[in-house]
């Protein structure tokens, strides 16, 4: 009996050993014991090309900057891409890589809607994706606008801006971007519906001039008004490039304190101008937060949260709730909010 005992425990032993030099063995080999992983929470990691009107423009630039922060917020990539010039066609190159290269989805801001249009709905027809921002495609071409705010909106505070200034009185022009470009077009006939208004009687528009959103365009255009109209008592610019060139052009004339100029400009690019009393009142929208906007409005479409079904909801990471709408007429679309007044005042509480 004290035999059979002896034999199990050694027995018992030797299994220990045998045990012990695997897991030696195992570690000098360098694995490890198997461990219980839970599944890695998978991202959409959503492909989306951000195509600008041009990326040589300040305002499309910060578009791009808020883009890259939504996509890192959600997971999600973008290449901001686009042509150095103004120009529809000159985008649909862009469009077409889009679409080559299996990108889920295309923002655009055009200054030429029909130009883009077929393009755009080629990339949808291989399940691309498209949302409009800044400057509206046709509606046909996409599934959301996002709007930087009401284009009525837009229009009659640019008046306001200017008949406060020049005392509601006198001729005044504007100097828009390029002919085609679908939002200044816009603009300016709301522009138009508010100067039918009674307190609008004594202020004439006596031109509609196009810089092509060219630094060196606009600032002759800017010129050739000043020629051409010696009585012009004011300028609206709805475009950041135009408004900078005729602030130039006012200041190198003497002019700025004769002829009164708002518009959309950036606070950066229309400091100085400020500071030296050559744009004592303007606006726009914070243009990062438009293209962060933007690429939430994108990710949510990909992701068949929103369809363009007015009254859908969703949350935009830092900017909050929003809601898919009708806005002038217009649908289905997102709007930012209402835009931002600069004045000598409170220009240097922003910077971008």
């Amino acid at each position: 009996m004290q035999g059979r005992k002896l034999r199990v425990f050694g027995l018992a032993t030797a299994l220990v050993l045998v045990a012990a030099l695997a897991v030696d063995l195992a570690a000098s080999a360098g694995t490890k014991p198997a461990k219980t992983m839970r599944p890695a929470a998978k991202k959409a990691g959503y492909k989306i090309y951000f195509i600008p009107k041009t990326t040589t423009i300040p305002v499309f630039t910060q578009n791009g900057l808020g883009a890259k922060e939504a996509a890192k917020k959600l997971g999600d990539t973008v290449t901001y891409n686009g042509p150095t010039d103004v120009s529809g066609a000159k985008q649909v190159p862009f469009i077409d890589s889009a679409a080559s290269q299996g990108y889920n989805a295309i923002v655009i801001s055009t200054p030429d809607p029909a130009a883009v249009a077929p393009a755009l709905k080629r990339a949808a027809q291989k399940g691309v994706k498209v949302v409009s921002y800044d400057a509206d495609t046709t509606p046909d071409a996409r599934t959301i606008f996002v709007a930087p705010t009401t284009n009525k909106g837009i229009g009659a505070f640019q008046v306001r801006w200017l008949a406060s200034q020049i005392k509601y009185k006198g001729q005044f022009a504007i100097l828009s971007a390029t002919p085609t470009s679908g939002n200044q077009n816009t603009w300016i006939k709301f522009m138009k519906l508010e100067l039918k208004k009674k307190i609008y009687k004594g202020m004439k528009l006596v031109k509609i001039a196009y810089g092509n959103d060219n630094p060196t365009d606009s600032a002759k255009q800017t010129q050739s008004l000043l020629q051409a109209y010696p009585k012009l008592k004011g300028i609206i610019s709805p475009t950041t490039v135009g408004i900078q060139a005729a602030a130039q052009v006012l200041q190198q004339k003497g002019k700025c304190k004769t002829v009164a100029l708002t518009g959309l400009g950036l606070p950066n690019d229309m400091r100085k101008y400020v500071k030296k009393g050559c744009a004592k009142k303007f606006g726009l929208w914070n243009e990062k937060n438009l293209g962060y906007l933007a690429t939430y409005v994108a990710h949510n479409v990909v992701a068949k949260k929103l369809t363009g079904k007015i009254g859908q909801t969703f949350t935009a990471g830092r900017l909050g709730k929003f809601k898919v709408v009708v806005s002038d007429g217009n649908k289905p679309v997102v709007v930012l909010g209402p835009p931002l007044v600069f004045t000598p005042q409170n220009i240097d509480q922003y910077h971008f």
